[in-house]
């Protein structure tokens, strides 16, 4: 592509509003993109669940541009981290992962990126490498070394072991070394880029100082924003009942997205959408924000599941919800923010015991205005349960 082109297409990505902090500059980033050199990016992931979510999949979305854009690209699967767990924003030490356990969860990651990453594309494939491959070879004085890069000082500056300390619970050593494996991962990769989420800069900026004491090279850090509900600001997550996993059928993937506050059409249509941001903007002015969220939701289930399931799930959602195919009476019960949706199953008579909620739930028979929920702890919140329909087996 000319001059002209690639500025356009490097603009577009810089611009969309979806990348956040650019270390060291904005301006130093461009202009290495624009300089014609192939620069090798990477993102890594921890497989410490099943299932990647809509966060993940913003962040692949980025990837894949710059693989567009003839840059090598690497999705780093951290099996060798996934065992010890990240601190970031952790309360208390994650529990550590047997190895069976991490190669259960990545073993399924490759089918549910599938069709945001290129993986088969014969000039420039995206790259899957597994940092076992090197942290499994590091001996304890290759650690020490490592480690003689970093002051207590330095680690203590984390936010979450500042809270650790004030509240006087336990900080692990081995928690220390997570942005020094994290950060080895840069110099075993010999990347240019690496591409995180803010709430992982800590430990991205952990491999920029590995890289500049070690190869004397300076690795530039592109950090994306956090998916968060423009209205409130809370972020996307499972505890608080938006989070969205790619494992999801085509009809409960629709239903996640139209469960979502009316906050978070704009973030996850800029993120993980492939629309305009005309056409965004376009989609934010119709009167009725479920209008704008069916959009969304279509938009979303094309790119998982292509365009025929996304007109199916949205067909059948309009008939259930908006046709009412439901029965014509519907039980109205008070739920309590907090309470566990097992016992509100089996406070409103929809279950005969915990034991009888606990195999619903397993057996994929309850959920709310059509995503399933299959996490036996979750947790109701507003957002969640407020003006919702809950279905147990056909219960309403």
């Amino acid at each position: 592509m000319d001059k002209k082109e690639l500025e356009q297409k490097v603009d577009e990505v810089l611009d969309r509003g979806i990348l956040a902090d650019f270390l060291p500059t904005k301006e130093e980033f461009r202009k290495k993109l624009l300089s014609g050199e192939k620069l090798r990016f990477y993102i890594g992931a921890d497989p410490t669940a099943k299932a990647l979510h809509l966060g993940h999949a913003q962040n692949l979305m980025v990837l894949e541009e710059f693989r567009k854009l003839g840059h090598e690209v690497i999705f780093l699967i951290g099996d060798f981290t996934g065992m010890i767990g990240d601190p970031s924003d952790k309360s208390s030490a994650r529990v550590k992962q047997t190895r069976a356990e991490v190669e259960a969860n990545f073993s399924a990651w490759k089918d549910q990126v599938k069709n945001i990453l290129d993986f088969e594309d014969e000039e420039n494939p995206v790259l899957i490498k597994y940092n076992s491959e090197w942290l499994g070879k590091l001996n304890f004085a290759d650690v020490l070394e490592l480690a003689s890069n970093f002051t207590v000082q330095q680690m203590l500056e984390r936010d979450m072991f500042e809270k650790r300390m004030n509240e006087g619970r336990p900080i692990y050593v081995h928690e220390f070394m997570y942005p020094l494996m994290q950060g080895y991962d840069s110099v075993a990769m010999d990347v240019d880029v690496e591409l995180c989420g803010t709430d992982q800069i800590f430990n991205a900026l952990a491999g920029r100082t590995l890289m500049q004491k070690l190869k004397n090279k300076d690795k530039l850090v592109i950090a994306t924003k956090l998916i968060a509900d423009e209205k409130t600001g809370m972020l996307m997550s499972k505890s608080n009942g938006t989070g969205v996993f790619l494992d999801l059928d085509a009809g409960n993937l629709f239903g996640a997205i139209m469960s979502q506050p009316d906050g978070m059409i704009k973030p996850l249509a800029i993120g993980c959408t492939r629309i305009s941001l005309f056409e965004i903007e376009e989609m934010m002015k119709l009167e009725n924000p479920r209008d704008a969220k069916l959009k969304l939701a279509r938009e979303i289930v094309k790119i998982y599941h292509g365009e025929m399931e996304a007109d199916k799930a949205q067909e059948c959602f309009i008939n259930t919800f908006s046709k009412k195919e439901l029965p014509d009476e519907v039980a109205e019960e008070k739920a309590t923010e907090g309470e566990e949706v097992l016992n509100f199953i089996v406070r409103v008579g929809l279950a005969s015991s915990k034991g009888d909620a606990r195999r619903k739930i397993e057996q994929g028979g309850v959920s709310i205005d059509g995503q399933k929920i299959t996490d036996i702890k979750q947790i109701l919140t507003k957002n969640l349960f407020d003006g919702k329909i809950l279905k147990v087996g056909k219960k309403n």
